[in-house]
């Protein structure tokens, strides 16, 4: 718990641990327990609101996802990418006659003729940002406070910090997650949840829920990962049905294993046995009110591991009144993305499943009614250099992102267009944001993108500087605090 940093004793925080005593025991005044509840309501209120995080494992290439589409730009790309002069494509760039039918056609045309598409094997993506229903993040990934090309390059590390360990996966994907390099133990994603538990009463297990496995993104100091399978909850095997075809041999199970029990660790063992059971069984039973929900996913071919785990995630919002549930975030995940070879040919298979999914679990929401309820949006570890490797692409640093859902604020760029160069001059008028080989200097933090997603989701305020620690470092001028892709939910 944050007890050094003023900044983090939020009214929300103090209240939360005040109800944590008074569930210990300790006596407080009924005015403070009546400010807790209402504190916990102004959360939840009556509607249903949930995030859905879609990370890409890997470090996606930015620059064949979001494709340079205008001449000058895709000139610049099909060169730096080893493309023939006749702009059809080679080495890894894509064709540009092949980018037609992805063209993105926001509603404020960029600066300077600008002009983006996405990859050829995206076409539902585009069709929902051009239909108002997807934004474009530009450039944005991890950095602790804004930093131009020159500071980057600075000795000073204590005036210019830098993101720990840039370039390496495990730490990116942890930065991305929770702020700080491999090793940390509670995710924003996590700390969203811990606000948001009390408004789902007996179930706040089922506030942060992964259908990827275990993920430090959705860790808090209260908030759980419950993980489920792309098939439903986890059962306990020998809870659920006959040990050793014996009936008797699974009721002394389920007596040994829930039953009360005076030793602590006992105790607690047994509480965390009897949760996991009641939760699959409870999640189990809703899942079976709610199979129709498959619908947009029907015609899917097989071997699209995110539609998988997408198709659980809109059965749970199905049946998130049986469940109880008002507030919750999910976190699913597709691998495969560390491309030093066969860029071309592997992309795009990736991109052809994200975009089906994406675009399957979106008419899902709309069918359920709660399109402008959910929002999902897309994580990477880092993107990657905009120069070729040969056959593939190395690692980077930012990257761009998509915002998916009825309360984005769609047909829409985010951020800075990033200049399309390689140079890591520092006297380069035209280009302060790369930092050798094309990689992408972030002109929009992680911080910045997840707490615009955030206040969205309902949190308020300082409690942001419990979230997300950095947030505080941006908040003006060029680096706002919200970037504006979502509908002020006071509006």
């Amino acid at each position: 718990m944050n007890f050094i940093n003023p900044q983090k004793h939020t009214r929300r925080t103090f209240l939360r641990r005040a109800g944590q005593l008074a569930f210990t025991g300790a006596a407080l005044p009924t005015a403070l327990n009546l400010a807790a509840m209402g504190e916990a309501a102004a959360f939840d209120a009556t509607d249903y609101k949930a995030l859905v995080c879609v990370f890409l494992f890997g470090g996606n290439d930015y620059a064949n996802t979001v494709v340079n589409y205008d001449l000058d730009s895709y000139g610049r790309y099909n060169t730096i990418r080893g493309g023939r002069p006749d702009l059809s494509g080679g080495g890894i760039a894509i064709p540009r006659a092949d980018l037609a039918a992805t063209l993105l056609d926001p509603t404020t045309p960029l600066a300077d003729g600008r002009q983006y598409a996405l990859h050829p094997m995206m076409p539902g993506l585009a069709n929902l940002f051009n239909t108002g229903r997807a934004a474009v993040q530009l450039n944005v990934g991890p950095l602790v406070v804004p930093l131009t090309r020159q500071q980057y390059n600075s000795p000073n590390r204590v005036l210019y910090p830098r993101p720990p360990k840039l370039f390496s996966h495990n730490d990116q994907q942890s930065v991305w997650q929770t702020s700080g390099a491999e090793g940390t133990t509670k995710g924003w994603g996590g700390h969203i949840g811990d606000l948001a538990r009390p408004g789902n009463g007996s179930n706040n297990v089922l506030t942060c829920v992964s259908v990827a496995g275990n993920t430090v993104f959705l860790s808090g100091e209260q908030a759980l990962s419950y993980q489920v399978s792309s098939g439903g909850a986890v059962r306990i095997n020998g809870l659920n049905g006959n040990v050793y075809n014996s009936a008797a041999v699974r009721a002394a199970m389920l007596q040994l294993a829930l039953q009360d029990r005076s030793h602590r660790l006992e105790k607690e063992y047994n509480l965390v046995t009897a949760r996991a059971f009641s939760t699959e069984g409870a999640v189990s039973n809703a899942l079976s009110q709610f199979p129709a929900t498959d619908a947009p996913f029907n015609s899917f071919p097989a071997q699209n591991g995110l539609a998988d785990q997408l198709r659980l995630v809109a059965r749970l919002i199905a049946a998130r009144d049986t469940l109880g549930t008002k507030r919750q975030v999910f976190f699913v995940s597709m691998g495969g993305f560390d491309l030093h070879d066969v860029l071309i040919n592997n992309q795009a298979t990736l991109m052809g499943r994200l975009s089906s999914a994406l675009t399957a679990f979106h008419a899902a929401t709309v069918s359920l009614g709660v399109a402008d309820k959910v929002t999902a949006f897309t994580a990477s570890d880092f993107g990657r250099t905009l120069q070729s490797n040969g056959d593939g692409s190395d690692h980077g640093w930012g990257s761009h992102h998509l915002i998916v859902g009825g309360a984005v604020r769609g047909r829409a760029f985010y951020g800075k267009a990033p200049p399309v160069s390689v140079t890591n001059s520092t006297t380069d008028a035209f280009d302060q944001w790369h930092v050798g080989q094309g990689r992408l200097l972030p002109s929009t933090s992680v911080d910045q993108y997840a707490g615009t997603l955030a206040t969205w989701f309902g949190v308020q305020g300082n409690e942001m500087n419990g979230i997300l620690p950095n947030l505080g470092n941006f908040n003006s001028g060029d680096y706002p605090r919200d970037m504006g892709f979502m509908v002020n939910p006071q509006a």
